[in-house]
C-alpha cells in the first residue's frame, strides 16, 4: 500500500522553539566537560605548586611610608633649620577616655625597622658626664617610673634626640628642652611640677642612674630602634598620625619621623666637649647640679630591696702611695649589674684618682671601674661571661689583662 509524506504539524506559528538537533547537543555538552576540566586542572596545579614551592621565610615585611618610598637620602636643605622637622607639642591631646584611646591606639599597626641607633659615644668631662647622667635619669624615673625596661626606653630616645638636629645639643638640655614654656615642655615632667611634688627613693634613683651610665657608656636598646617620640598608650596625642609607631614597651608608644628625618642617617655624633647646664631643679636628688649651698637630699625607699653591696677598702701596699684609692666592692651576685657602677662612682667621687674593683664568693673580679678626673677617664668593665653586656667594649679582659690594669693603675 502505497503512503506519502507524513505532514508534520507546522510549529513556527506558536513560537516554541525547536529543539537542537542530536550532534550539535553533544557538541556543548563536550565543550563544557572540556572547559570544566582544564579549570579544575589549573586550580590543582596551583595548589599543588603552592604546597610544594612555599614561599621562603625571612623576617617580617617592612612597610614604609610614602615619603619613605620617596627618600631616605639627606634632602639637598636639610642644613637649613627652617627645614627641620617641627617638634610635636607633646600636650596637644584628642579628647578621648583611656578606654577609648587604648583601642584606637591598637588600631595603629606598628612597623618595625630595621635600623637601630649606633652605641652613644661623647667625649666629656667628667663633671658633665655626671651632670648628662643624672638628666637622663631623672627622665627615666619620671616618665617610665622604677621600670628598667621602661628607663632604658626612655634613655634611648633622649640619646636619639641628643644626635638628631632637630633637638637640644647635650643630654640636659634635651629633657629639659622648652621647661620655661608652660606646657610646652617636650617631657612632662619638666614642667608640669613633678619635680617638686615627687622624688625618687634612695634605690629607686641609684637603679635610674644605673641605667643612664650604661646608655651613656653605649648600651643600646633594640626594642625602641630609632623612636624619638613615645606616649603612653592611655591617650592620644594630636601628632600620633604623622609619624611611624614602631611598637611598644609596657605602658608606652615609641614612634620615628617618616622620611629621611627618621632613619640612621639624620643622626649625628655629639662634637667633643659638648656642655651640659647645669639644672637647679635636681639639685635635691643630684650632687652634680648641686649648688654649694646644702639641700636635702632624696627620701629614704623602703619599698625596694637595697642590693647588697659593701665597700671595704682594700689592705695597702706598704710602698704604694695609691693604695687608699684602690677600693674592693663585696657584690651580690643576684643585684642588678648597673648597680655595680653606682656604687663605684659614689665611693670614688671625693678620689680624683680611683680603682674600685668588684668580687663575689669567686675569686676571679666581676667589675671594675677606673676613674682619673684630671684626664677625663671613667671606666666601668664586667666580667661578660657572668653579666653579658651589649657592648663588648664594657667586658673585662682577661686575667693577664686584668692584672696589668691592676699593676698600672
Amino acid at each position: 500500500m502505497a503512503s506519502g509524506p507524513i505532514a508534520l504539524p507546522d510549529r513556527s506559528q506558536s513560537g516554541a522553539a525547536m529543539p537542537a538537533s542530536g550532534p550539535a547537543i553533544w557538541r556543548d555538552r563536550r565543550t563544557f566537560v572540556w572547559r570544566l576540566a582544564m579549570a579544575l586542572l589549573f586550580v590543582g596545579t596551583l595548589g599543588w605548586l603552592i604546597h610544594t614551592h612555599p614561599l621562603p621565610r625571612s623576617d617580617p615585611a617592612q612597610r614604609l611610608s610614602l615619603d619613605e618610598l620617596a627618600t631616605t637620602t639627606a634632602p639637598a636643605d636639610a642644613a637649613d633649620p627652617a627645614r627641620l622637622p617641627a617638634l610635636p607639642r607633646p600636650l596637644a591631646l584628642l579628647a578621648l577616655p583611656p578606654d577609648l584611646a587604648r583601642a584606637s591606639n591598637a588600631a595603629v599597626p606598628a612597623q618595625p625597622f630595621a635600623q637601630i641607633a649606633p652605641p652613644f659615644r661623647a667625649t666629656l668631662t667628667a663633671d658633665a658626664r655626671a651632670r648628662a647622667a643624672d638628666c637622663l635619669a631623672a627622665a627615666q624615673w619620671y616618665e617610665a617610673g622604677d621600670d628598667p625596661p621602661g628607663e632604658r626606653a626612655v634613655a634611648q630616645v633622649v640619646l636619639n634626640r641628643v644626635r638628631h638636629p632637630a633637638f637640644a645639643k647635650s643630654v640636659c638640655g634635651v629633657v629639659f628642652q622648652d621647661a620655661n614654656r608652660a606646657n610646652a615642655c617636650q617631657f612632662t615632667f619638666a614642667c608640669d611640677g613633678s619635680l617638686v611634688r615627687r622624688r625618687p627613693g634612695v634605690v629607686a634613683w641609684a637603679r635610674a642612674q644605673a641605667i643612664a651610665m650604661a646608655a651613656l657608656n653605649g648600651a643600646v636598646d633594640p626594642a625602641v630602634g630609632l623612636a624619638t617620640h613615645y606616649h603612653a598608650d592611655y591617650v592620644v596625642p594630636q601628632w600620633r598620625d604623622s609619624l611611624i609607631k614602631l611598637g611598644a614597651v609596657g605602658a608606652h608608644l615609641f614612634y620615628r619621623w617618616p622620611g629621611f628625618w627618621g632613619t640612621l642617617a639624620a643622626l649625628h655624633p655629639l662634637a667633643p666637649g659638648s656642655a651640659e647646664p647645669q639644672v637647679p631643679q635636681l639639685a635635691p636628688m643630684s650632687q652634680a647640679h648641686r649648688a654649694l649651698t646644702a639641700l636635702p637630699g632624696l627620701p629614704e625607699d623602703d619599698a625596694v630591696t637595697l642590693p647588697r653591696v659593701i665597700a671595704t677598702p682594700r689592705s695597702p701596699a706598704p710602698d704604694s702611695a695609691r693604695a687608699p684609692d684602690h677600693l674592693t666592692l663585696t657584690l651580690d651576685a643576684n643585684a642588678f649589674p648597673g648597680s655595680y657602677a653606682v656604687r663605684a662612682f659614689a665611693l670614688c667621687k671625693d678620689h680624683p684618682h680611683c680603682l674600685v674593683m668588684g668580687q663575689t664568693t669567686d675569686p676571679a673580679p666581676a667589675f671594675l671601674y677606673l676613674q682619673d678626673t684630671r684626664k677625663g677617664v671613667q671606666t666601668a668593665l664586667w666580667n661578660c661571661a657572668r653579666t653579658p653586656r651589649t657592648d663588648h667594649a664594657q667586658c673585662l679582659p682577661d686575667a693577664a689583662g686584668v692584672a696589668h690594669i691592676l699593676a698600672g693603675w
